[in-house]
């Protein structure tokens, strides 16, 4: 079952599906090692890397297992990072939510503005019961993130995965429809 992709628009981004023309903005977010310093995987070294990676976007929303869109900031219109849903699984109605956006762009909201349109998609179109989120321990910003949009902490993966050859831990956080509603506009950005 394919799982359409959409564009979304919030007060300041656009969320679109990835273009091939992105590739190059992608590369450079992705091979960003500062930007990916608890990342469960290292930076990118190949360019080719992207161009798999939009492939994989195409390919994941095709076989209706999520959507990873571009975010595009509407004042320039630069690409300044992507949020996705990934592992949807209709028949539980849940999905896992992740997000990576460029050292420039934090700070500013983005991460929380971009992730509540996406969770509102999420919630009201694709009738999500649960949407979960990873974050590596010492990742306070992503924490927050989720925090800000209603997610609750649920525990602690331990030594789940090697970032930067290190042996790290990861907070689970999950989010339920019941819950969303309640709280259906992020908080404010500091």
């Amino acid at each position: 079952m394919s799982l359409p992709t959409p564009t979304l628009h919030t007060t300041r981004l656009t969320l679109r599906p990835f273009e091939d023309a992105d590739a190059n903005d992608l590369f450079a977010l992705q091979s960003n090692a500062h930007v990916l310093r608890y990342w469960d995987s290292p930076p990118w070294t190949e360019p080719v890397r992207a161009e798999r990676f939009i492939a994989a976007c195409r390919q994941m929303a095709a076989a209706g297992t999520g959507a990873r869109l571009a975010v595009d900031r509407d004042s320039d219109g630069a690409f300044i990072g992507w949020c996705g849903l990934t592992r949807w699984n209709p028949d539980y109605r849940s999905a896992s939510l992740g997000y990576c956006f460029g050292d420039a762009a934090w700070g500013h909201g983005y991460a929380t503005e971009a992730a509540h349109a996406l969770l509102r998609w999420a919630f009201d179109t694709l009738d999500l019961n649960r949407v979960q989120a990873e974050t590596d321990t010492r990742n306070s910003a992503s924490a927050r993130v989720l925090e800000k949009l209603g997610f609750v902490r649920e525990g602690t993966l331990r030594e789940d995965c090697v970032v930067n050859g290190e042996v790290s831990d990861s907070w689970v956080y999950g989010l339920i429809r019941r819950e969303w509603r309640s709280s259906s506009e992020p908080a404010p950005a500091r």
